[in-house]
């Protein structure tokens, strides 16, 4: 028997979701220990993608399998076992040949910056402490992304990848009203490694005024990139939504971060 764990971790406190070698803490590898306890048997568990070190994820689903029913009471035991930084939403039930990776039809990502330090934010958004930034240029260039498809300018290591085509559905930006709130939630069929993080360094560089909206676009008129690959920090990246042909479960967490 399949099933789908809907569910939401805290980054901040994992090396990311893959499971790796040796006694790194991921989530993969916390909640395969945690299901194996509870199942008394050996767990895959199948993630919808894979987050960097201190990267969150307000949505995640991942997929196992079990020769028997769940027992009663399976959710309310596994969120009693698991740490705080882990909340397991629903388990459902899905059939045999589903996959949480390769069955999604597409991915959101948020992107949280507080620009004023704030003692509770520190490890769930990113602290940007330079001069004002200008929203609307930081728009004017974010709305330049779904215009291109291949992103191998915005990649860390875009030989890894079969292919650097992606296709960027929506991009948007919100700002809280005094301007030290800002979210950058982009959605695509798919993305490449460290892409986001590389988007928002670019987007700040636009705001602060490092660099031009046409020096923003140009990597991806060019496809390659315009110097050292730079990144945003990991702690203010969320991914926020995961979408499926086969039902729609709207997220439990909202990240309305901007009031």
């Amino acid at each position: 028997m399949r099933y789908f764990l809907h569910f939401a971790y805290q980054g901040y406190y994992f090396r990311g979701w893959q499971q790796q070698p040796g006694a790194v803490r991921t989530v993969q590898g916390v909640m395969e220990g945690t299901l194996q306890r509870i199942l008394k048997h050996e767990i895959s568990l199948v993630g919808c993608g894979r987050t960097d070190a201190q990267v969150h994820a307000s949505q995640f689903f991942a997929h196992f399998d079990t020769p028997a029913p769940l027992p009663e009471r399976f959710r309310f035991i596994l969120n009693k076992t698991l740490p705080d930084t882990i909340s397991v939403f629903e388990v459902i039930q899905v059939a045999d040949r589903a996959h949480a990776r390769y069955d999604a039809t597409a991915r959101q990502y948020d992107y949280l910056i507080h620009t004023e330090k704030q003692a509770f934010l520190a490890q769930l958004s990113t602290l940007y402490e330079h001069a004002p930034l200008d929203v609307e240029q930081m728009r004017e260039a974010a709305a330049l992304l779904p215009e291109y498809q291949d992103f191998r300018a915005f990649c860390l290591k875009p030989d890894r990848h079969n292919t650097t085509l992606c296709t960027v559905e929506q991009v948007r930006l919100f700002v809280n009203a005094s301007g030290t709130r800002l979210r950058f939630q982009i959605t695509a069929n798919r993305f490449l490694r460290g892409m986001i993080r590389i988007i928002v360094y670019r987007l700040l560089e636009v705001g602060s005024g490092k660099i031009s909206i046409a020096e923003f676009e140009r990597p991806l008129q060019e496809k390659k990139s315009a110097g050292p690959t730079r990144s945003a920090l990991p702690q203010g990246l969320y991914l926020s939504q995961v979408q499926y042909p086969y039902f729609d479960v709207p997220p439990k967490v909202r990240l309305d971060f901007e009031r």
